[in-house]
């Protein structure tokens, strides 16, 4: 999720069980390789393993030339991009749009494969709409030039996310390829996760929106899946550490300015259906410093000057 997954957020989602963080997407053109927001994105610094980095594009030859561009520079897995559906994307026939063409399909698959050592997985989307879906088409192709993973997002690019998830075609999916095949789409709930799985009989679940501010969305779903029981949010001294955290890492990764600015829309998630949230979020948008942010966080999770737990390390319990 361009703008969401950035290396912090990926760090601290696979510190909570996500067995995979794909990075925000990287367009294929060498131009922008230099660019200061591609640079940030391709930052793997302290970033577990294996590094998995999604591409976007429609030449085969340019998206070929950015997967060895990007395992060299550390991607342990190249993930290529054909199911974003938004408007910049598609109107470039990038992301979704390359659903409309298979034979453009075909040779980009082949074109990536062929160029890595490393594993190469596939997004897509069931289909351009609901009157062309060719998940199954296209997974196939995808198995057959040597893909080694394919998440399905259950919508087509023409309903965006409005409507419910399409699992059965999912589940076409797993049917037609061996492969192992990711389901994604409405998972919201640990419940839910185990609904889609038992429905699907997908290998693992993608969860995007849901883990905004809720990066432990993991570990309640590893959980629930392994003991059938929820495991309860942290408390808020936990919260308050795992955000405190993250805009450390925030601020770090993007400087005081940019880094104040992005730390709006975490934050903004983070205390989403929280008591207060709504007048705190107002007050915290206005908030221009580091310091300011902090206490800010601090005021509305904890107690300011009280101990701050710190967010669990590796081989630590999830939750205080």
């Amino acid at each position: 999720m361009a703008g969401v997954t950035d290396r912090p957020y990926r760090k601290l989602c696979r510190r909570f069980g996500a067995g995979l963080a794909v990075s925000e997407m990287i367009g294929s053109s060498e131009r922008l390789r230099d660019s200061e927001k591609t640079l940030r994105r391709t930052d793997h610094v302290g970033e577990p393993g294996p590094v998995s980095v999604q591409i976007a594009g429609a030449d085969p030859a340019m998206m070929a030339d950015a997967a060895r561009h990007n395992a060299g520079r550390g991607a342990g897995i190249i993930d290529i991009n054909m199911g974003c559906p938004a408007k910049k994307v598609c109107n470039r026939a990038a992301g979704s749009a390359l659903l409309r063409d298979e034979e453009l399909v075909g040779r980009i698959l082949d074109a990536v494969v062929g160029a890595v050592t490393v594993p190469v997985t596939l997004k897509i989307r069931t289909g351009w709409d609901r009157e062309h879906r060719n998940a199954v088409r296209v997974a196939r192709m995808a198995e057959a030039a040597g893909v080694r993973m394919i998440a399905v997002h259950g919508r087509t690019r023409a309903c965006g996310f409005g409507g419910q998830a399409e699992y059965e075609t999912i589940a076409e999916v797993k049917s037609a390829v061996r492969i192992p095949v990711i389901a994604n789409g409405d998972i919201e709930t640990p419940e839910q996760a185990g609904r889609v799985l038992r429905q699907t009989g997908a290998d693992g679940l993608m969860i995007g929106r849901a883990a905004q501010g809720r990066p432990w969305l993991f570990a309640q779903i590893e959980h629930f899946l392994a003991t059938g029981r929820r495991l309860a949010p942290p408390p808020s001294a936990a919260v308050l550490a795992i955000v405190l955290e993250h805009l450390e890492e925030l601020y770090s990764l993007y400087g005081t300015c940019g880094g104040v600015r992005i730390a709006r829309k975490h934050i903004s998630w983070y205390t989403k259906d929280r008591p207060g949230a709504e007048s705190f979020r107002q007050g915290f948008n206005r908030i221009e410093t580091c310091d300011g942010q902090r206490a800010a966080v601090k005021a509305f999770f904890g107690t300011p000057g009280a101990p701050v737990d710190h967010a669990p390390r590796e081989g630590e319990s999830a939750f205080p």
